[in-house]
């Protein structure tokens, strides 16, 4: 639709209206599942420590009994 010669509106799909939505959404997902492989891959060569030893080492005592619930 134009209203003396300069475009307005559009009638489109809704499809097509949702689609830059959907695809930056499924572009936040697969980069999330890198993110995820990438450290499971960084955790399986420089190992890992459960959380509770990390709070110890950090003097975090509070952790203690909520991790042991």
């Amino acid at each position: 639709m134009s209203r003396q010669g300069k475009d307005l509106a559009a009638v489109i799909p809704i499809e097509d209206l949702l689609l830059p939505d959907r695809l930056a959404r499924e572009e936040t997902e697969r980069l999330d599942v890198e993110d995820a492989r990438a450290a499971l891959q960084e955790a399986s060569e420089k190992g890992s420590i459960p959380l509770r030893e990390l709070m110890r080492k950090l003097g975090d005592s509070r952790w203690d009994t909520l991790l042991l619930e």
